[in-house]
């Protein structure tokens, strides 16, 4: 078939299949246009759900008369004239294609008057041949659109239309949430002739909080939480529900990126990382959050509806949307009146990232896509949870080899810190007696000081002191995995027959070589977003006299004032952990030791703690899984696993079984 040009008429009804889905996308349409204009008040009268009548009146600008005929015709519009405007689009429409696709499915009139004109005048423009007439009328300063009988001319779309009732709940929902990104306009939604919903111009926090009240309803605003953060022109503010908040559905999360409404995935899954830790995998958070963001580093035209928009430097976005919740979550634990409920705060004044830095973090990694693609449109936590933790698997490991100098890798953490409200029990299970003289021993080796009966936090319940695998017949080689079992162990082949290996301890094993800093300092990785911790004298002291050793573990904390420290970096192993809580755990271990002048941790004291904070049992592993976790172990260590550490490998006896077989 030959080539030819599309007729004007059959190029907007398919442009129409992409602009207008259903009454809600005409809506959707020309309130935005509304808002465009500039008006303070929109009145959005509905008839059959949209199907029969749809007229949106506002108090905008208007259109001049010699420009009303021209509104209706394909890519125009006064909102961009080149490509610089293209490149910063700050106006909700911009591609001049609503009206004409909208006229082109249904009998559209058009009336306005701007404020220069002493008369109005209409345009009408319907179906098939689209022609436009314009004549005088009697309207205020200001617009109004009036589509009727949509897809009219089209029944095979026509007949895809829900009930009157659905479509309209599609309008009332539309309308919700433009009222929630604007409080400084009033809507009436009127549907059959009975006023359903006005929302009046909110001009105080507290009328602002009536609106919210009257759409996400009271429960919300009873545990929300203000925030407010600024970051390198990034500005994220809105209201976040405390847990308590949380719901069993998620239809009450509303985002807007410079004013858009959004539905993006990366943003989603921002949200949704910052209440992995705070909400059961059935609760979903409420939240209504505003992103401003330079336009010229976001791209909002991806999407024909809009709803997605892709951003030049996502990773810094993410993380700082990241940051910004779960630092609010964090500091809604210490307010003062809890019937505020608002933990505002602001890092405007924090050391800031050089633009070398956040270049070189912008990208978003394969991790955090591959966690994306997969996440639903809800910030909840258990699908989140396996899938960071299966990516974390299954990445290369990027950290320092381990030392095969190192003193016996068995040997455990002479401290353990009591879990906190929110914490994870330690993967290893601690008898509940007292230390051995052996462990004591163990303990003397690491500190390198005698300290057993020195340390004020001594754990009353340590984990046992590993015992070597018995000299004959040593466990020297890991062999081909058969088996989980209880989903914790893998039986693998050995030189000496089957073994049991925990998984639970090679994931310990992991984390600890990871820590490895006894001959090269592990690097620090900036945070995006710097955060403040509340300090005391003693974390101050505690900071002066060990900042060589965090140094060393790549901790970057810096004393801002004699109540705060400012968290500016961390390892790698450490980036997935909430530092809000770990951080100020760590200088409260640090200042266990103040009190006795003859203790002094290093290093690696500190590295056998943190790895006993971060390590948090799974609850089941695959197969798959089991192998990946040994190989990635296997390639840390450099093929010196610590096969003689009994809470790792255990030989598996099958004389019992084989006696019961022959009895």
């Amino acid at each position: 078939m030959a080539i030819q040009i599309l007729p004007a008429r059959l190029a907007n009804q398919i442009a129409a299949g992409e602009v207008v889905e259903r009454p809600a996308s005409v809506v959707k349409e020309l309130v935005e246009n509304s808002l465009d204009s500039g008006a303070t008040r929109i009145d959005i009268d509905i008839e059959k759900g949209g199907a029969k009548l749809i007229r949106i009146r506002d108090n905008g600008t208007g259109i001049p008369k010699d420009e009303l005929a021209l509104a209706l015709s394909r890519h125009a519009t006064s909102k961009i004239h080149n490509l610089d405007d293209l490149e910063a689009i700050m106006s909700l429409g911009f591609r001049g294609e609503a009206l004409a696709s909208i006229s082109s499915v249904a009998r559209l009139t058009m009336t306005s008057r701007p404020a220069t004109q002493e008369e109005a005048w209409s345009a009408h423009s319907e179906g098939r041949e689209m022609a436009v007439k314009t004549q005088p009328a009697a309207h205020p300063v200001g617009t109004s659109v009036e589509v009727l009988d949509l897809f009219f001319n089209t029944p095979a779309r026509r007949k895809f239309l829900r009930t009157e009732k659905t479509e309209f709940t599609h309008i009332d929902e539309l309308i919700k949430r433009i009222a929630l990104s604007r409080f400084d306009v009033t809507f009436n939604l009127r549907h059959n002739g009975k006023l359903v919903r006005q929302y009046r111009a909110a001009k105080s926090p507290a009328q602002e909080e009536k609106r919210i009240a009257a759409i996400c309803g009271n429960s919300f605003v009873k545990n929300m939480l203000h925030v407010t953060l600024d970051h390198q022109g990034m500005k994220l503010s809105g209201w976040i529900s405390t847990p308590e908040g949380a719901r069993q559905q998620n239809d009450l999360q509303y985002c807007y990126v410079n004013g858009r409404m959004m539905k993006d995935r990366l943003i989603n899954h921002a949200i949704r990382q910052s209440y992995e830790t705070s909400l059961r995998p059935d609760q979903y958070a409420t939240y209504v959050l505003f992103i401003e963001v330079d336009p010229h580093q976001v791209d909002v035209n991806v999407h024909p509806a809009k709803h997605e928009v892709r951003f030049q430097q996502a990773r810094l976005v993410h993380d700082f949307i990241y940051q910004a919740l779960s630092s609010a979550l964090a500091q809604g634990l210490y307010i003062d009146e809890p019937t505020h409920n608002q933990a505002a705060f602001s890092h405007a004044d924090e050391p800031q990232v050089s633009s070398q830095e956040t270049e070189s973090l912008s990208p978003v990694s394969q991790q955090v896509w591959q966690a994306v693609d997969k996440v639903p449109a809800y910030p909840g936590q258990s699908d989140y949870r396996s899938s960071t933790e299966r990516d974390q698997r299954t990445s290369g490991v990027s950290e320092p080899a381990a030392d095969k100098s190192w003193s016996s890798p068995t040997q455990t953490s002479p401290h353990k810190a009591s879990v906190s409200s929110g914490g994870k029990p330690s993967t290893a299970k601690r008898a509940e007696e007292g230390p051995s003289v052996e462990e004591v021993q163990v303990y003397q080796h690491l500190l390198e000081t005698p300290i057993a009966s020195a340390l004020p936090d001594y754990p009353k319940t340590p984990k046992r002191v590993t015992q070597p695998v018995t000299q004959k017949g040593e466990v020297t080689e890991l062999g081909k995995a058969l088996d989980i079992v209880h989903g914790k162990y893998l039986v693998m082949l050995s030189n000496v027959g089957c073994v049991l290996v925990s998984l639970e301890r090679a994931q310990w094993l992991r984390v600890r070589g990871q820590l490895h800093a006894k001959e090269t300092p592990l690097k620090s990785q900036p945070l995006l977003v710097p955060f403040s911790i509340k300090s005391t004298p003693s974390d101050l002291v505690s900071l002066e006299k060990y900042h060589h050793e965090f140094s060393r573990l790549g901790i970057d904390l810096q004393p801002k004032s004699k109540q705060s420290i400012t968290v500016m970096g961390v390892p790698q192993p450490l980036r997935q952990q909430n530092l809000q809580q770990l951080m100020p755990d760590l200088l409260s271990y640090a200042s266990s030791t103040l009190d006795h002048h003859d203790v002094t941790l290093n290093h690696d004291n500190f590295a056998y703690w943190l790895s006993d904070q971060v390590v948090s049992g799974q609850a089941d592993y695959s197969l798959s899984e089991g192998i990946q976790l040994i190989s990635e172990l296997e390639l840390l260590w450099e093929g010196e696993l610590p096969l003689n550490d009994s809470q790792f490998v255990q030989k598996v006896d099958f004389s019992a079984t084989i006696a019961a077989l022959n009895s």
